[in-house]
């Protein structure tokens, strides 16, 4: 059934191409792709496939013969045989880690098939990642596993399926090969199995891409292995802007100055509503360097991401990011930094005087617009829009904060409110509403104290007696956060539950008073105020999902694939191809699922207290342990 794949290849036909053959670590100048093989793993058998996603490329799994399909799946898509008309490569790129220039980076476990066309005459890249070595590997063996794989697999579809742009992915595929992984760089590896995904894209050009001309940086001292290449520069920017923006393409086709600023401003709000995206549904990507921004506006390279379960302007998803430089509320941010970035790589084809200014006058006010665009929906606000609408969210977040709210299930929770709701129904709502509250029990695994006092002593002595020092082993704002976790914990040990609950109704009473006054407002304005609620609970359950892929799910899935069962993770993909659906929905899509030959979800979790928990449900406090690096 693979044999349907059609290969055009024209980046490898548009852009340079390294054809060496050495296939170890080096130093690729000149060149935006160098050519691969991939390495075949023991043993490769399919974990999942995503046919929304293979459907991009024209696939469509036999009914006849589902185990042939997954074998064939399983041999194709790990590397161990490679599709006709395709040509692996590995793409050039650079980039800024957590604010410093590396140097090269490249493809070091990812490797590029080739371009798929697909029914509709569109064109897919497709990517293998963690199919071997390649000259971008560093000292890394170009490997992925069981457990990241997963996640990337599960996540790119989820992200899809809430409406938000991302690359796709269409296979996930384990083996009984194996590598050593030392998960928590606390001396500890293990072993474990080597895994592929098959990723899907109209590009993986990324910020990082036009990095590769950068001469020596003036604090790391490294350089991209292209410098003095502008020949290629602007052979990467006709090719970018005729193949993915062709409409700039065509407007300014006599005037490259003029033309290379409108693609930069398209990308520039293209990012800006990505993130305001992200920021509506808790989304935070981790690992924010500028060679994971997509130059289309993508959702790129998923690694130690988190959606945020318990609301916290500040929630970090990254275990390494000790300074919380990507934390939820610097995305925004961050990724302006990072559009600067790319300004200053596309110098001299677009003078930094134009980008500069149109980062300044485009990137605030498009994030702006777009989310709060997207927060009325997912407050109902449907009819007026008003300057008072951005107060309101700014109150509701700081709500969910003082109270430890879950921020999906509140925004879930919030299309049953209604402006002229029933006394006693309203206190019911608010029972359920401060039931996705943390608790006592909660806050104190959340604010317990991480440093050793001695340790904290030490810090807080070196910040008076050597700042210096200080900065080499921690930050000031990390010793401010723990002296805020103790002070936090040590109140929590006077808390009762009741006193909590009231403080929490008391808080939640105050912003839903004013949501009250600001839909009376929207019904006001109507003719037909039932039409309209119909319509406002309709667009606030397009826009809050009731599932996403926490982090809890995809641990669950992870431990039943490395015990062998992959219905977990199947379930769990069907789960997020529906994530607005009502609960009654999956118990459908769980028997669709059973019927396709995965085992019933009982089986789902390794441990039987775990499979209690429901998918949409606030995380159990073991999930508090979980730690993404």
């Amino acid at each position: 059934w693979l044999g349907a794949l059609r290969f055009d290849n024209l980046a490898l036909r548009s852009l340079p191409v390294d054809n060496s053959e050495e296939s170890g670590p080096r130093a690729v100048p000149g060149a935006c792709f160098a050519r691969v093989r991939p390495s075949p793993l023991q043993n490769p058998r399919l974990v999942a496939m995503s046919l929304p996603a293979l459907a991009l490329l024209g696939l469509e799994a036999p009914a006849a013969d589902p185990a042939a399909a997954e074998a064939e799946a399983a041999l194709f898509f790990s590397g161990n045989r490679v599709p006709a008309g395709a040509e692996p490569a590995a793409h050039c790129y650079c980039g800024h880690q957590f604010g410093s220039f590396a140097g090269q980076l490249g493809d070091g476990a990812a490797m590029y098939l080739g371009e798929v066309l697909g029914p509709r005459g569109e064109r897919w890249e497709i990517q293998l990642k963690g199919a071997g070595i390649t000259p971008f590997s560093r000292q890394a063996d170009g490997r992925k596993v069981l457990r990241s794989s997963i996640r990337e697999f599960l996540c790119s579809e989820a992200m899809f399926h809430l409406g938000i742009p991302t690359t796709r992915a269409g296979t996930c595929v384990t083996s009984d090969s194996r590598v050593l992984r030392d998960i928590f760089y606390d001396g500890n590896p293990k072993n474990e199995r080597c895994t592929v995904v098959l990723r899907i894209a109209s590009t993986f050009i990324r910020f990082g891409s036009f990095e590769i001309f950068k001469p020596p940086d003036e604090y790391t001292g490294r350089k991209g292995p292209s410098v003095n290449r502008n020949d290629i520069r602007i052979q990467m920017l006709d090719y970018v802007i005729s193949t993915f923006y062709p409409e700039i393409q065509e407007a300014y086709s006599d005037n490259t100055v003029q033309r290379n600023a409108a693609f930069f401003k398209e990308v520039t709000k293209r990012t800006a509503r990505l993130v305001a995206e992200w920021q509506c549904v808790g989304f935070c990507h981790g690992v924010l360097n500028t060679d994971n921004m997509s130059i289309v506006g993508l959702t790129i390279d998923y690694g130690p991401f988190g959606f945020m379960d318990r609301y916290d302007p500040e929630h970090v998803c990254n275990g390494s990011d000790n300074t919380g430089r990507y934390a939820y509320n610097k995305q925004p941010e961050i990724c302006k930094w990072n559009l600067g970035k790319l300004a200053e790589a596309l110098v001299p084809e677009l003078p930094l005087e134009i980008s500069q200014l149109i980062l300044e006058e485009e990137y605030d006010a498009e994030f702006e617009k777009h989310y709060l665009q997207k927060m009325r929906k997912k407050l109902g606000l449907i009819q007026l829009e008003l300057e008072e609408d951005s107060k309101l969210v700014s109150e509701l977040l700081e709500t969910m904060h003082l109270t430890a709210g879950d921020f999906t299930n509140i925004f879930y929770l919030l299309s049953s409110f209604s402006a002229d709701i029933d006394p006693s129904k309203f206190e019911d709502f608010l029972e359920e509403l401060t039931s996705q509250c943390a608790s006592v029990e909660e806050l104190k695994v959340v604010f317990k104290p991480q440093m050793d006092p001695r340790q904290l002593s030490m810090m807080l002595m070196l910040a008076q007696s050597n700042p210096q020092l200080l900065a080499l082993i921690g930050t000031k704002a990390n010793i401010n956060k723990e002296l805020e976790r103790i002070e936090q914990f040590s109140k929590l040990q006077q808390l009762t539950a009741d006193d909590l609950l009231s403080r929490n109704k008391r808080h939640w009473k105050e912003w839903l008073e004013k949501y009250r006054v600001r839909l009376q407002k929207e019904i006001e304005s109507v003719g037909n105020a039932d039409a309209w609620n119909t319509e406002r609970v309709k667009v606030m359950n397009s826009n809050n999902p009731k599932y996403i892929l926490r982090n809890y799910i995809a641990q669950n899935a992870i431990e039943a694939a490395e015990n062998g069962d992959f219905s977990e993770v199947r379930n769990v993909l069907k789960l997020l191809e529906h994530p607005f659906q009502e609960a009654e929905g999956f118990q459908e899509v769980k028997e669709d699922a059973e019927e396709e030959g995965a085992a019933a979800a009982a089986a789902a979790c390794s441990q039987e207290s775990r499979s209690k928990q429901s998918y949409c449900s606030k995380p159990p406090l073991w999930a508090s342990e979980l730690c993404v690096t």
